[in-house]
């Protein structure tokens, strides 16, 4: 059998995206913090295998609708969010969900690298223990070897995986951290500015990963950067004060832009 070329492999996911099914959906979607309003009904729809990059100028709700695709905000006490959600067929918000489960479908990875003060290996078998995806040592080491592998970081830490997680390189941990969402087998990952508190080289090394995810997981990923957003998506939805702006294809987005607000903010007029 004949191994597809990687441009090969890059214009099959790219044919796919544009007929893909939408894997999650926001309609109507708002966000109160007691009586301020931070988002005004939102509506985007999200592709499967797709990476969708969330940009705008700090405090314009990227990040807070972001969190509202695993039900993050449930956790502050004043947030209220009104609309809908719906991952596949189901409302993300009915009464019924169990919300633990739904961060496991929808697993998060946040801004600054946070590994729990546990061994490489414990940190990656952390969500699976929890969630009773294994019961044998070898079923455990077959999921943290898959998921360090997926996250592009076995290599390196094979040797070392009864360390602790909080001795790496901060690109390290931001991989361990991607290696423990990857290990409960989520549908999509979600990734608040994953980049921003690393090094070029790191940067670069994440980015390569995203790349790679994209085959198996849909991704929405937040950045400050104009740039990681044209090198690591293929769509690009711009938010300002609160407001979905547009939504479109990546390279549409950064050469033709619909929006006067997005062309502003992509030559760098404000932000």
């Amino acid at each position: 059998m004949n191994m597809m070329s990687e441009a090969a492999v890059e214009k099959a996911l790219d044919q796919k995206m544009n007929t893909a099914p939408y894997k999650m959906t926001g309609k109507d979607v708002s966000v109160y913090y007691g009586e301020k309003r931070a988002l005004f009904d939102v509506n985007l729809n999200v592709r499967e295998n797709t990476v969708t990059a969330l940009i705008g100028p700090s405090g314009c709700g990227k990040s807070t609708f972001l969190r509202c695709l695993n039900r993050m905000n449930d956790t502050i006490d004043s947030c209220r969010v009104t609309g809908k959600i719906v991952l596949d067929e189901g409302d993300i918000y009915d009464p019924s969900i169990d919300v633990v489960e739904l961060r496991a479908r929808v697993g998060m990875v946040f801004q600054k690298p946070n590994p729990f003060p546990k061994s490489i290996y414990e940190n990656v078998t952390y969500g699976p223990k929890i969630h009773g995806l294994a019961r044998t040592k070898a079923e455990f080491d077959q999921i943290v070897e898959h998921s360090l592998q997926k996250a592009g970081l076995w290599n390196e830490v094979k040797d070392r995986l009864h360390e602790s997680g909080t001795g790496l390189s901060g690109g390290q941990q931001q991989r361990l951290c991607i290696a423990r969402a990857v290990a409960v087998s989520p549908e999509v990952i979600l990734m608040d500015e994953p980049c921003s508190a690393l090094d070029p080289i790191a940067t670069a090394k994440v980015e390569e990963l995203i790349h790679e995810l994209r085959a198996n997981y849909t991704i929405v990923i937040v950045t400050h950067s104009m740039q990681q957003a044209a090198r690591v998506s293929q769509r690009t939805a711009m938010f300002h004060l609160g407001n979905l702006v547009e939504e479109n294809d990546t390279d549409k987005m950064f050469t033709n832009p619909d929006d006067q607000r997005t062309q502003d903010y992509i030559m760098g007029r404000f932000g």
